[in-house]
């Protein structure tokens, strides 16, 4: 039954990858579209985009979509009664051993089963006379905007196969319209001399090829000009380029750039009014507008520098901190720069549900403008809810609910104060404490924060960065309690941090106080949840017994394990006669005293980011983010005290102490509607000083969904050495990956990726293994290289990402570390949440 069943399916799918199943006699399905110009074939995305009908989309050569639709039939009955008639004999059968309910039942599924097909795949796309008409004007429309008026298009129709067709398209450019003399008229005098101050900066070039994308940027070049010179009521439709001829002999053309006066209609007679520069007179602010109190009497005014702030209740904004937003001032000129920018910024504050900025003409005067800003605020106390799914490179799946209670405007001028709670349970990768339930983890917390809409610092700090920049002072508090790792840990939280958007693709943040303490509850339980280290650890104390004649006895619990790893680690006669144990046994206590450890992380840290994705649907963008961090260094100056390690400390808390270097780098390109190749590297570094160690979380590791794919979490690395042990870090790390994104068929989407990288040790630590450390271009042999294919399925709020890695390169393997466990059985599958990068 199984082998039918198989067979059955099998048969289904060959049978939908007849890519004409679906096509009628007489038609043609289109399979390519070729542009031929001047004799040569062209791939130009601006003109296969002008095509009005294009082939099936393709995945990796194969159109699945079509596939996918062909699995579905259109001429299906769409009614239970009509798929009865249809098949009868299915339909009676289930009447007679069930009831009709399920009989109806049972057609209406395979009803909805087959308009699903159709709805997620796509239809066959049948060439279309009266489309590649289209297609043809558009293209001799297209080359006439790049200057080839006397451009010819034509078309070929073959056919390539049964029921398959292709089109050609045949484009003579012919010799392409250059301007020759480029003069302008303007009625203007104001214009006129703004005009010839810019004319460096134009478009239209004498002796430079016709293209109609120049005329259009000349044209807002112009616009923007002008508005920002003060001339309120200019607009793009008084600006016309006359004298065009296409016809000359010599493929010239002279150009007339004319700029005419507005045009008003008054007491049924349109009359031209000379432009002027406008300048601004009254500034109002409305601070609590609304529609329903357009019509009343505002209560309060309170003027501020010019600036008249008006409410129809409690004036509750500070003027002085809200001017700060507002960038139009009484008796500048009128400038659309200075109207966007104080739009833009009185959005940032987050305290206005609606911004409207409106300029009013002034009865008897041509050359004001009154300034009129509504501002509807949002309620001023909220409360928020969120839950998500969430996942990890720690937390393979685990939900989060976090409660939080916003108060806006809190101090008056527009500040945001937010109290959270947070809570989330979910599965910790690699927990040897596993408790039987899928949430074997979980996490609680609560923030305090205040988000103000400028810089708070002493001694006039505060205006280094401008208004304009948007600067952003935040303080955090926060704490949490979490069952990670195995570990009870309980984090206090501290942070100071300014933010500030040099320019809209530029972002700079300085975190001046930044401090985490760390503390971990239930050291005693550490060997219970790193069982691999137990185990590894009581074969090294039978070695030591047995070498040394010594009869020591350890528990996963208490402190007999760490007594027994001190008294190997003193033992200088074992080091020589079991140099293998020995290096296992600083391992494994290097570790303890790492993860084990209390930390003060005071940080001081500057990241810079660049980011050109215009929105969320930008597929062609970069990203460029370097973080710069130094830990401990001021806190021990500060402090002259050490523990018994020579470790600073301050308040009887170890001291983390280091500087830290994290480098990333994302590009995207899209290559056609259905899929895009994107590619991520990071490279990152910590060092120790003062003797100091590294806290676990600051470390890096490798592996995981957002990582090295083909390894778990924590499991690779660092360097050569393969230690077996659950946690594996490094102070060195890099990472690149390579992935191509595609469609398949509705919103199920696909990936084939490259990963590559690993994590060294560059402290010179005694406890780091020669394997391990970084070893300059030498180590380049120790990179991991794992690669695999992925399915994601996008629910528009969140992308469900499947992806599974297969191991190409093993640099821990002796021999042959090429594709030696390249295959299903050793792959990783990784679950994750939204995309790896």
């Amino acid at each position: 039954m199984k082998k039918l069943s198989t067979l059955l399916l099998l048969a289904l799918f060959f049978s939908a990858c007849n890519s004409v199943k679906r096509v009628k006699e007489n038609e043609h399905l289109l399979t390519k579209n070729t542009v031929i110009e001047d004799g040569q074939k062209i791939n130009n995305p601006e003109v296969n985009e002008l095509i009005v009908q294009k082939p099936n989309g393709k995945t990796l050569g194969f159109p699945l979509s079509l596939y996918f639709y062909n699995l579905g039939n259109s001429e299906k009955p769409q009614k239970a009664s009509e798929w009865g008639k249809k098949k009868p004999k299915t339909y009676n059968f289930i009447k007679s051993i069930f009831s009709e309910k399920q009989s109806i039942g049972f057609a209406n599924s395979m009803i909805g089963l087959n308009n699903w097909f159709l709805r997620n795949g796509q239809a066959p796309v049948i060439i279309d006379e009266q489309k590649v008409q289209k297609s043809v004007l558009e293209l001799n429309s297209y080359y006439k905007t790049q200057g080839y008026f006397k451009a010819q298009v034509a078309y070929e129709r073959d056919t390539v196969g049964k029921k398959k067709g292709s089109i050609r398209y045949l484009i003579t450019k012919g010799q392409p319209l250059y301007l020759d003399t480029i003069s302008y008229n303007i009625e203007s005098p104001i214009l006129d001399s703004i005009y010839k101050r810019s004319l460096s900066d134009s478009y239209l070039k004498s002796g430079e090829q016709y293209k109609d994308a120049n005329f259009r940027s000349e044209a807002k070049r112009l616009t923007r000009l002008f508005r920002n010179s003060g001339i309120y009521h200019f607009n793009e439709n008084l600006i016309g380029f006359y004298e065009i001829d296409p016809e000359r002999i010599d493929y010239k053309t002279n150009v007339d750039l004319r700029i005419s006066d507005r045009f008003l209609y008054e007491k049924g007679q349109i009359k031209q009014v000379p432009l002027k520069i406008q300048k601004l007179r009254n500034v109002n602010i409305y601070t609590d507008y609304s529609f329903e109190k357009k019509d009343q009497k505002e209560s309060e005014i309170t003027t501020y520098k010019g600036l008249n702030f008006k409410s129809f209740e409690k004036l509750r904004y500070n003027p002085k901190l809200l001017s700060q937003s507002i960038f139009i001032r009484p008796n500048d000129v009128y400038t659309d720069t200075l109207r966007n920018l104080t739009r833009f910024h009185l959005k940032s504050l987050k305290n206005f549900k609606t911004i409207n900025i409106r300029y009013d003409t002034i009865s008897g005067s041509d050359d004001e403008l009154d300034v009129n800003i509504f501002l509807t605020p949002i309620e001023r106390y909220t409360l928020g809810l969120e839950t998500e799914l969430t996942h990890s490179n720690i937390r393979d799946l685990g939900v989060s609910g976090k409660f939080s209670i916003i108060n806006r405007n809190t101090f008056k001028g527009a500040e945001i104060f937010k109290l959270s709670f947070l809570g989330s349970f979910f599965n910790a990768s690699q927990d040897a404490n596993q408790s039987g339930n899928f949430f074997n983890s979980w996490e609680i917390g609560a923030d305090l924060s205040l988000e103000v809409p400028r810089f708070l610092a002493p001694f006039g700090l505060g205006k280094v960065v401008p208004k304009s920049m948007s600067p952003v002072t935040t303080f955090t508090l926060g704490t949490s309690i979490q069952k990670n790792i195995g570990l009870d840990r309980q984090t206090i939280t501290g942070l100071i941090d300014y933010k500030w958007q040099y320019d809209p693709k530029k972002t700079v943040q300085l975190e001046i106080f930044n401090t985490q303490y760390v503390r971990n509850l239930r050291i005693g339980t550490y060997f219970q949840i790193f069982n691999s280290e137990y185990l590894k650890l009581q074969n090294i104390v039978q070695a030591y017994n047995t070498a040394t004649s010594s009869n020591i006895t350890i528990t996963n619990s208490g402190a007999s394990p760490v007594e027994a790893m001190n008294t190997i680690f003193n033992n200088t006669a074992f080091q020589t006669s079991n140099p293998t144990e020995f290096r296992d046994n600083l391992n494994i206590l290097d570790r303890y005293n790492i993860i084990t450890s209390d930390f003060l992380i005071p940080t001081i840290a500057y990241s810079f980011t660049y980011n050109n994705q215009t929105n969320y649907t930008d597929n062609n963008f970069s990203f460029f983010k370097v973080r710069v961090a130094n830990s401990g260094n001021v806190a021990g100056f500060v402090s002259k005290k050490r523990n018994a390690n020579n470790r600073k400390t301050l308040f009887n808390i170890p001291l983390a102490q280091y500087f830290k270097v994290d480098l990333e780098y994302k590009k995207f390109w899209e290559i056609d509607g259905r899929s895009v190749f994107g590619f991520r590297s990071f490279l990152g570094a910590i060092l120790p000083y003062d003797n100091s160690d590294i806290p676990f979380t600051k470390s890096y590791f490798a592996g995981g969904s957002n990582d090295i794919r083909a390894w778990q979490t924590y499991d690779l690395g660092p360097g050569r050495r393969n230690s077996g042990l659950e946690y594996n870090i490094g102070s060195l790390k890099f990472l690149t990956s390579a992935e191509y994104r595609f469609d398949v068929f509705g919103s199920l989407k696909g990936a084939l990726f490259v990963d590559a990288g690993n994590i060294w040790d560059i402290t010179n630590s005694i406890f780091a293994d020669e394997e391990a450390k970084f070893d300059g271009l030498r180590s380049l042999k120790d990179i991991a290289v794992g690669s695999g294919f992925g399915l994601r399925y996008d629910f528009s709020f969140l992308v469900f990402r499947l992806d599974v890695g297969f191991k190409m390169h093993e640099p821990y393997l002796t021999g042959n570390r090429w594709l030696r466990n390249y295959n299903f059985s050793n792959a990783v599958y990784n679950i994750g949440i939204n995309y790896p990068f």
